[in-house]
């Protein structure tokens, strides 16, 4: 029986090839611009770490003064030093990390290359496996030599490839800022998007190369990225050092489970008392803890003009429903003749009712076949705007799924006023008049 309705269907349009294609192209237009924005909006909202996102928290602390307190107002984004390092002693997580991106100048022996600058990450020991980082070779370094200061290293496969030929490294010397360090281990492809863990240095468009132990970074007083807030006098102080009023650090804890969320943020409350109590803060505890994905929503990872694209486009797509209503509504109007005579002939109104379907459905696929080059050259021109996630712009499997679903469903949503329409159609009127 579809079969029978595919060939009617297929009669039926090259009966009226101008309006079928008039049709199809309201159908392609509203579903390439559609999945152009709906695409680009997936790419910037998707989660960097599904399998423990809700996991892993990052912690704020409020150390400013008393003036121009308002209570409730965000606190500081970062940690000052003495609060990262007090936390991370005090290990009330299943696994914490306490960090700042950096910049380090690489040097390579042998003279074949030029010495040249890259993004780094000075962390602790639990950064890799609390975010699951993947090693080629070697391993992540230890507590104990982080603490230390050892001067060891965890390199990315792009620098391993480039100054080992992707040979494992591990054991080898590798020259940072003029000191040598030691690598112990590469990482495989890893390139979380967006840069959830600190994406004030970048969201999209950073890649960090390097890796070293925060206390070693620190005692070398390597070059540090990213923002520093300070808060109180420090005229005569480095930003940086242990008791300096300066927020500038990074801290995540990883959690056993999501529930236990609330006795960590009691937990922080309590810290914060006791350093109001030391006379540290000044403030009454102010803290906030949020999971990676409420973290990447408070940045504002997904720009606020692709949120405005998207419901232009839905809002284009709607109006080409509503033309292809339109024009639906009178193809099958056009044919109450031909409905009639098959209503006298016994079709009843459900077998008018589906054969329109067939037909709208047919127009919705035809449409999303072109649609989808509509879409794929959409998503070509935002990967050569200068923005840092514009790469990402690409169709996966599930977006060309959603495509095919999206234009059927499209077209059989228009479809239903005019089939509905159709099998209104009185039989003894059309009959009549022929």
């Amino acid at each position: 029986m579809f079969t029978y309705y595919c060939n009617l269907a297929l009669r039926s349009f090259k009966r009226n090839k101008v309006l079928t294609a008039l049709m199809v192209l309201a159908i392609a237009l509203g579903i390439g611009a559609s999945m152009t924005t709906l695409t680009v909006f997936h790419v910037l909202s998707g989660d960097p770490i599904p399998a423990k996102s809700e996991r892993l928290f990052r912690v704020q602390l409020d150390p400013e003064g008393i003036d121009g307190y308002t209570p409730g107002e965000e606190p500081q984004r970062d940690l000052n030093r003495y609060d990262g390092e007090t936390l991370l002693l005090q290990k009330q997580g299943k696994r914490q990390a306490l960090m700042s991106g950096g910049s380090v100048t690489v040097e390579p022996a042998g003279g074949a290359l030029r010495p040249f600058m890259l993004d780094a990450r000075y962390t602790s020991a639990d950064f890799f496996a609390m975010f699951e980082v993947p090693f080629l070779f070697g391993h992540g370094w230890s507590a104990n030599e982080d603490a230390g200061q050892a001067r060891v290293a965890v390199i990315a496969r792009t620098l391993n490839d480039k100054l080992f030929n992707g040979a494992d490294s591990t054991g080898r010397t590798l020259r940072i800022d003029g000191h040598d360090f030691q690598i112990v281990g590469v990482i495989n492809d890893w390139k979380p998007k967006p840069l959830f863990y600190d994406p004030d240095i970048g969201t999209y468009d950073t890649e960090e190369q390097v890796f070293e132990p925060f206390q070693t970074a620190i005692g070398l007083e390597q070059e540090r990225n990213g923002s520093m807030n300070c808060y109180g006098d420090t005229a005569t102080v480095d930003g940086t050092a242990r008791e300096a009023p300066c927020a500038w650090a990074q801290y995540w804890v990883e959690l056993d489970s999501a529930s236990r969320a609330g006795d960590y943020k009691a937990y922080l409350d309590r810290y914060s008392q006791q350093q109001k109590e030391a006379g540290r803060y000044q403030r009454p505890p102010n803290t906030r803890l949020r999971n990676v994905m409420d973290w990447l929503e408070y940045n504002d990872a997904v720009p606020g003009d692709v949120r405005l694209q998207l419901w232009l486009a839905m809002g284009f797509l709607l109006v080409c429903l509503v033309n292809t209503v339109g024009l639906l509504l009178a193809k099958f109007l056009r044919r109450s003749g031909e409905i009639g005579v098959r209503r006298a002939l016994g079709a009843s109104r459900a077998e008018i009712f589906k054969q329109c379907l067939v037909e709208a459905g047919s127009i919705g696929l035809a449409g999303g076949v072109l649609g989808l080059g509509l879409a794929e050259l959409g998503l070509w021109t935002v990967r050569h705007r200068p923005t840092g996630y514009a790469a990402l712009a690409q169709l996966d499997g599930s977006m060309l799924l959603l495509t095919f679903m999206l234009a059927v469903c499209a077209s059989l949503l228009a479809g239903l006023l005019p089939a509905w329409r159709a099998m209104q159609i009185t039989p003894a009127v059309q009959l009549k008049t022929q």
